[in-house]
């Protein structure tokens, strides 16, 4: 069956992908990147705040750690709730004993119902992304974008007001976007967001509102994916995270910094039989002259300004 004419005449049709919101180029070609004190690999560790409802309706699609079971399932909620009441507190500790300064991204519905979660935040002064109000919150495709804008200025205002941050990151719940996702965190204050995963480094992403910076968040090595989905064990876990670290601080030598960023989740590695594996890769890394732990701000701020 012949191909439709339509296909070829796409007006969005062009090299590298059939979009305008940044401009395609090889990581290799793009101008090197330097950071503080001469270190080669940024380390981003970004702390998943998360708020599953229990009566979670999975509507359009059901929602990748959220609940299974019929309602009501308090099983998986009191685990995720676990992590916020006791796993939070130990991977905290871990990454203070090894001086890894921490990212928050934080659902906003959580701190409204847990104000010392709130307090610690304002208390440790951690650098705070917008989540979303709770993990059934979905942006999606087709999505009204009244009810979308709403939804992102509301979570926004409550996170803001909760953290006394002027929040500038974003993580959608579920890494779930709409066509008109971008264009309405940048014209709710947001100046970055981990969404996307097709690159090892930020990059300037277009919106009829401005730009925003694309930070690279990658899924391959997130602990919910890598324990949860591919059904590896805690000490492989460790591995890849390991093994990502090496290849990057070898491509750091010869093409300029590089950028390790580790999405984990205190209901899955805050737990007493886990802990130990995050403890190890975190004394690994910080005791790697070329690391430099920073929040995902100052990765941002410290590339882009080597871009001009």
């Amino acid at each position: 069956m012949a191909m439709d004419r339509s296909y070829l005449e796409y007006s969005q049709r062009s090299y590298g992908m059939d979009h305008d919101r940044y401009d395609w180029s090889m990581l290799s070609d793009r101008k090197p990147v330097t950071w503080p004190d001469g270190k080669t690999l940024a380390l981003w560790v970004n702390v998943n705040l998360q708020f599953y409802p229990l009566n979670q309706q999975g509507k359009p699609f059901k929602v990748p750690g959220g609940m299974t079971m019929p309602y009501p399932d308090l099983r998986h909620f009191s685990l995720r709730d676990y992590g916020n009441r006791v796993g939070l507190f130990r991977i905290l500790g871990a990454l203070d004993r090894f001086g890894v300064k921490p990212t928050l991204t934080v659902n906003s519905r959580l701190l409204e119902r847990t104000p010392y979660l709130a307090g610690l935040i304002r208390e440790r002064g951690d650098e705070v992304l917008g989540h979303g109000s709770h993990m059934d919150a979905l942006h999606y495709g087709g999505q009204d974008r009244e009810q979308e804008h709403q939804e992102i200025a509301s979570s926004l205002e409550s996170l803001r007001q909760a953290t006394a941050q002027d929040v500038k990151g974003w993580l959608s719940p579920v890494r779930s976007e709409s066509e008109n996702t971008p264009d309405l965190l940048a014209a709710n204050g947001i100046e970055y967001f981990c969404d996307w995963v097709n690159d090892d480094m930020p990059y300037e992403f277009r919106t009829a509102n401005g730009s925003l910076t694309a930070m690279p968040l990658p899924l391959e090595i997130e602990d919910r994916f890598v324990i949860m989905n591919n059904l590896h064990s805690e000490v492989s876990w460790a591995e890849q995270v390991l093994d990502s670290a090496d290849l990057l601080e070898a491509e750091a030598a010869r093409q300029g910094g590089r950028i390790l960023s580790l999405n984990i989740h205190p209901w899955l590695l805050g737990q007493p039989h886990r802990i130990k594996h995050l403890e190890g890769v975190l004394e690994n890394l910080s005791a790697r002259p070329g690391v430099w732990c920073a929040s995902a701000d100052e990765i941002r701020q410290c590339w882009l300004s080597q871009q001009a």
